[in-house]
Protein backbone atom coordinates (compact mmCIF):
# COMPACT_ATOMS: atom_id res chain seq x y z
CA UNK A 1 0.00 0.00 0.00
CA UNK A 2 1.06 3.57 -0.64
CA UNK A 3 2.04 5.97 2.12
CA UNK A 4 -0.96 7.13 4.09
CA UNK A 5 -2.30 10.57 3.25
CA UNK A 6 -2.20 12.90 6.23
CA UNK A 7 -3.55 16.45 6.09
CA UNK A 8 -4.60 19.03 8.64
CA UNK A 9 -8.28 19.79 9.21
CA UNK A 10 -7.73 23.09 7.41
CA UNK A 11 -6.32 21.32 4.35
CA UNK A 12 -9.26 18.90 4.30
CA UNK A 13 -11.74 21.79 4.66
CA UNK A 14 -10.17 23.51 1.66
CA UNK A 15 -10.50 20.33 -0.42
CA UNK A 16 -13.94 19.06 0.65
CA UNK A 17 -17.45 20.48 0.76
CA UNK A 18 -18.81 21.16 4.27
CA UNK A 19 -20.92 17.98 4.09
CA UNK A 20 -18.01 15.86 2.89
CA UNK A 21 -15.79 17.24 5.66
CA UNK A 22 -18.44 16.63 8.34
CA UNK A 23 -18.89 13.02 7.26
CA UNK A 24 -15.37 12.01 6.21
CA UNK A 25 -13.31 13.84 8.80
CA UNK A 26 -15.76 14.20 11.72
CA UNK A 27 -17.49 10.78 11.53
CA UNK A 28 -20.85 12.19 10.49
CA UNK A 29 -23.57 10.60 8.40
CA UNK A 30 -26.02 11.70 5.74
CA UNK A 31 -29.76 11.21 6.19
CA UNK A 32 -31.07 7.85 4.96
CA UNK A 33 -32.39 7.69 1.39
CA UNK A 34 -30.82 11.05 0.44
CA UNK A 35 -27.37 10.15 -0.91
CA UNK A 36 -26.69 10.40 -4.64
CA UNK A 37 -25.52 6.77 -4.85
CA UNK A 38 -28.23 5.13 -2.76
CA UNK A 39 -30.21 3.87 -5.78
CA UNK A 40 -27.35 4.20 -8.28
CA UNK A 41 -27.14 1.24 -10.70
CA UNK A 42 -24.42 2.05 -13.27
CA UNK A 43 -21.42 -0.31 -13.59
CA UNK A 44 -18.17 1.09 -12.26
CA UNK A 45 -15.98 1.77 -9.25
CA UNK A 46 -16.68 3.91 -6.17
CA UNK A 47 -13.62 5.87 -4.99
CA UNK A 48 -12.81 7.79 -1.81
CA UNK A 49 -13.73 11.44 -2.31
CA UNK A 50 -10.81 12.49 -0.10
CA UNK A 51 -7.92 10.63 -1.73
CA UNK A 52 -9.26 8.88 -4.84
CA UNK A 53 -8.55 5.33 -3.63
CA UNK A 54 -10.75 2.63 -5.19
CA UNK A 55 -13.07 1.31 -2.46
CA UNK A 56 -16.08 -0.59 -3.82
CA UNK A 57 -17.26 -2.07 -7.12
CA UNK A 58 -20.80 -1.86 -8.45
CA UNK A 59 -20.56 -5.66 -8.86
CA UNK A 60 -20.79 -6.02 -5.09
CA UNK A 61 -23.44 -3.32 -4.53
CA UNK A 62 -26.91 -4.40 -3.42
CA UNK A 63 -30.16 -2.83 -2.26
CA UNK A 64 -30.18 -3.36 1.49
CA UNK A 65 -33.22 -1.18 2.13
CA UNK A 66 -31.16 0.70 4.74
CA UNK A 67 -31.13 4.06 2.93
CA UNK A 68 -27.39 4.06 2.16
CA UNK A 69 -25.36 2.49 -0.64
CA UNK A 70 -24.51 -1.02 0.50
CA UNK A 71 -21.84 -3.47 -0.63
CA UNK A 72 -21.12 -7.03 0.46
CA UNK A 73 -17.35 -6.55 0.21
CA UNK A 74 -14.77 -3.85 -0.55
CA UNK A 75 -12.92 -3.87 -3.87
CA UNK A 76 -9.83 -5.14 -2.03
CA UNK A 77 -9.48 -6.25 1.59
CA UNK A 78 -6.65 -3.72 1.99
CA UNK A 79 -8.73 -0.74 0.78
CA UNK A 80 -10.68 -0.25 4.02
CA UNK A 81 -10.00 -0.63 7.73
CA UNK A 82 -12.43 -1.41 10.54
CA UNK A 83 -12.59 0.20 13.99
CA UNK A 84 -14.86 -0.17 17.01
CA UNK A 85 -17.32 2.74 17.23
CA UNK A 86 -19.13 3.20 20.54
CA UNK A 87 -20.79 6.52 19.74
CA UNK A 88 -24.54 7.09 19.94
CA UNK A 89 -24.96 4.62 22.81
CA UNK A 90 -24.24 1.51 20.74
CA UNK A 91 -21.29 -0.56 19.57
CA UNK A 92 -20.76 -0.72 15.80
CA UNK A 93 -17.88 -1.37 13.42
CA UNK A 94 -16.78 1.82 11.66
CA UNK A 95 -15.26 1.56 8.18
CA UNK A 96 -12.51 3.96 7.06
CA UNK A 97 -10.48 4.42 3.90
CA UNK A 98 -7.17 2.67 4.51
CA UNK A 99 -5.33 5.32 2.51
CA UNK A 100 -6.50 8.53 4.21
CA UNK A 101 -8.56 7.42 7.25
CA UNK A 102 -11.76 9.02 5.91
CA UNK A 103 -14.87 7.82 7.75
CA UNK A 104 -16.97 5.95 5.19
CA UNK A 105 -19.75 4.36 7.23
CA UNK A 106 -20.22 1.09 9.09
CA UNK A 107 -20.18 -2.64 8.39
CA UNK A 108 -22.85 -5.00 9.73
CA UNK A 109 -23.18 -8.79 9.73
CA UNK A 110 -26.60 -8.91 8.07
CA UNK A 111 -25.58 -8.81 4.40
CA UNK A 112 -26.06 -11.31 1.60
CA UNK A 113 -23.88 -14.31 0.72
CA UNK A 114 -21.12 -14.98 0.13
CA UNK A 115 -19.72 -12.72 2.89
CA UNK A 116 -22.81 -12.04 5.00
CA UNK A 117 -21.57 -8.46 5.38
CA UNK A 118 -23.27 -5.13 4.66
CA UNK A 119 -20.90 -2.21 4.18
CA UNK A 120 -23.28 0.72 4.69
CA UNK A 121 -21.47 3.71 3.14
CA UNK A 122 -22.26 7.44 2.90
CA UNK A 123 -22.61 8.69 -0.69
CA UNK A 124 -20.96 12.00 0.23
CA UNK A 125 -17.60 10.27 0.72
CA UNK A 126 -17.72 8.48 -2.63
CA UNK A 127 -16.84 9.48 -6.18
CA UNK A 128 -18.09 7.15 -8.91
CA UNK A 129 -16.17 6.32 -12.07
CA UNK A 130 -18.22 4.54 -14.73
CA UNK A 131 -16.77 1.42 -16.38
CA UNK A 132 -15.85 1.84 -20.02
Amino acid sequence: MKNKIVKSDQEWQEQLSPEQFRIARQQGTEPAFTGKYYAHKEPGIYHCTCCGAALFSSKEKFDSGSGWPSYWKPIDEQSVTSHTDQSHGMTRVEVRCANCEAHLGHVFEDGPPPTGLRYCINSAVLDFKKSK
